[in-house]
C-alpha cells in the first residue's frame, strides 16, 4: 500500500483563516490528508503549494444545492473519512437600539444550518471509516449569556445540543462525536470586537489544544480552563453577572 493510502483523512470546513487554517497546518505536520473546505481558498493558497497532502474542495455550506456535489467530491479524493471538523462560523452582534432581525437568520444559516448540512455531507464517508470522529466546533459563549450575542450565542448553543444528540444516534455506527468550545481566539471575526476579550489566544495555540484533545475524543472540551471557570461563576451567579455585563440603565 502506498504512504497516501496509508494517511490518515481529515475534512475541515473553514480552513481559509483562523481556527480553521491553523487546525489544517496541525493536521497536515501531523502527516494526515486534508480535504480543506471554504468558500474560498483565500489563505490556503500557500499550504497547498507546500503539501500534495492537501485537497481544497469549495463549499458554501449555506448552500443546499451543493451537499450532493461536495460529497462526490469528497468520495472522489477518499474512500472514507477518519475525522471531520466542521469549524466554519460567523458572528454579527444585535443592536437593540436599530435591531436587524434578519441577522438571526444570516447567523443561524452559517452557524447551524450550515454545520447540519456538513454533516449530511460527511456522515456516510465517515461510516465507512474502522475507528470515525465528527467533531464540531462551539463555543464558550454558550456557558453564560452575553450582551448583543443573541444570535451567535444561540447559534453555537444549537450545535452543541445537536452534536450531543446526535452522539446517541451514531453510538450504533461507532462514530465519536466530539463538541469544541473555544473561548476568544484571535481570528479576522474577533478582531472586529470592540470589546475586551480576556484570555485571548492564537490560533496556533488554540488549533494545538484542540489537536491535542482530540486525540483522547473527548464528548466536550472547553478551553482556557479560566474562560470557564469565569462563565461557570456568571451562570450560577446569574444576578451579578447582568449587573457586571449589562448595560447601564440611560
Amino acid at each position: 500500500m502506498s504512504q497516501a493510502m496509508d494517511k490518515k483523512v481529515v475534512w475541515i470546513t473553514g480552513a481559509s483563516s483562523g481556527i480553521g487554517l491553523a487546525l489544517t497546518k496541525r493536521y497536515l505536520e501531523d502527516g494526515w490528508r486534508v480535504l480543506a473546505s471554504a468558500r474560498k481558498s483565500g489563505e490556503l493558497e500557500d499550504l497547498l503549494e507546500a503539501f500534495d497532502s492537501l485537497t481544497f474542495v469549495p463549499f458554501d455550506m449555506t448552500d443546499d444545492s451543493q451537499i450532493e456535489a461536495v460529497h462526490d467530491t469528497l468520495s472522489s479524493y477518499s474512500a472514507h473519512l477518519d475525522c471531520a471538523v466542521l469549524n466554519a462560523g460567523t458572528c454579527e452582534y444585535l443592536d437593540i437600539n436599530e435591531p436587524d432581525w434578519k441577522m438571526m437568520d444570516r447567523i443561524m444559516s452559517v452557524n447551524f444550518f450550515g454545520l447540519v448540512n456538513s454533516v449530511e455531507v460527511c456522515l456516510p464517508l465517515l461510516k465507512k471509516a474502522s475507528s470515525p470522529h465528527l467533531v464540531g466546533v462551539s463555543s464558550q459563549a454558550v456557558q453564560a449569556a452575553f450582551p448583543q450575542a443573541e444570535a451567535y450565542g444561540a447559534s453555537k448553543a444549537a450545535i452543541r445540543y445537536f452534536l450531543s444528540s446526535l452522539r446517541m444516534n451514531l453510538k450504533q455506527f461507532n462514530v465519536d462525536v466530539t463538541c469544541l468550545l473555544p473561548g476568544f481566539v484571535d481570528t479576522p471575526l474577533t478582531q472586529k470586537n470592540t470589546f475586551s476579550m480576556p484570555f485571548l489566544m492564537s490560533p496556533d495555540d488554540a488549533a494545538k489544544r484542540m489537536f491535542n484533545a482530540l486525540e483522547s475524543r473527548p464528548f466536550e472540551y472547553a478551553f482556557p480552563k479560566r474562560l470557564t471557570a469565569m462563565l461557570w461563576a456568571g451562570r450560577h451567579f446569574p444576578k451579578l453577572w447582568l449587573s457586571m455585563l449589562a448595560p447601564k440603565t440611560k
